[in-house]
């Protein structure tokens, strides 16, 4: 479900990127400003590549998938301790680490797959409606930063699931970490003056703008991701 909401989102974004679509959205961004940039999307920039990191990288790819690795990490864990399987699940010959690694393994996987779709279907999309704007290289050093997240807030989630007993807490304290992470976020972006609320977020380890750049210091934070 969440992979087929992220395919139509992003074939509807991409088939944006026309002369006339971005003018008038670009028109619309000056009007209201503030919102645009809660959202990621206050540099709309020239090229494919500066468009869906705007319209993409923004919310779609890093909101999305947040919700779906808090409800996987609830599932994975913190369920089968709430319902009474685990302790049939211990009954058999197996050691509390071997469930929780297989666990692991299997959120890891699970994350790869959408990544990979995630990939695939922008380019596949950018090769066929617009052939040879992407840049590549930068395209890719974007979703090493996307995973980095990603893995990041799956580590929070899951360390909660395993932490707590009851499904409903950790669904609250990990809807409520990840919700409170991006909206701090989209604040941040807003005014300069609460510019400062970015560093205590970890959405904001996610430097795009720097990783397509290139700056040493986006790598940094892409670094404390993994």
């Amino acid at each position: 479900i969440f992979a087929v909401v992220m395919a139509i989102y992003g074939l509807v974004v991409m088939s944006l990127f026309v002369p006339e679509a971005g003018e008038g959205m670009g028109l619309m961004a000056e009007s209201i400003p503030e919102l645009f940039a809660a959202f990621g999307m206050g540099d709309m920039g020239t090229t494919l590549l500066e468009f869906i990191n705007s319209y993409l990288y923004g919310m779609v790819l890093t909101l999305f998938p947040a919700i779906y690795i808090m409800i996987l990490a609830n599932r994975l864990l913190a369920r089968y301790i709430a319902n009474g399987s685990m302790a049939y699940l211990l009954a058999a010959p197996v050691t509390r680490k071997q469930i929780a690694i297989s666990q692991v393994v299997f959120m890891i996987v699970s994350l790869l797959l959408m990544f990979a779709f995630s990939i695939a279907l922008i380019l596949g999309t950018s090769e066929i409606m617009f052939p040879g704007e992407l840049e590549i290289r930068p395209f890719m050093y974007i979703n090493i930063g996307l995973l980095g997240l990603w893995f990041l807030l799956a580590g929070i989630c899951f360390l909660v699931s395993a932490g707590i007993c009851d499904a409903g807490k950790v669904n609250g304290i990990n809807a409520g970490i990840i919700i409170y992470s991006y909206l701090i976020q989209s604040v941040s972006r807003i005014s300069e003056q609460v510019e400062w609320l970015t560093y205590i977020t970890p959405f904001s380890l996610f430097d795009q703008t720097g990783l397509i750049e290139g700056k040493s210091e986006a790598w940094i934070t892409c670094a404390v991701l993994y």
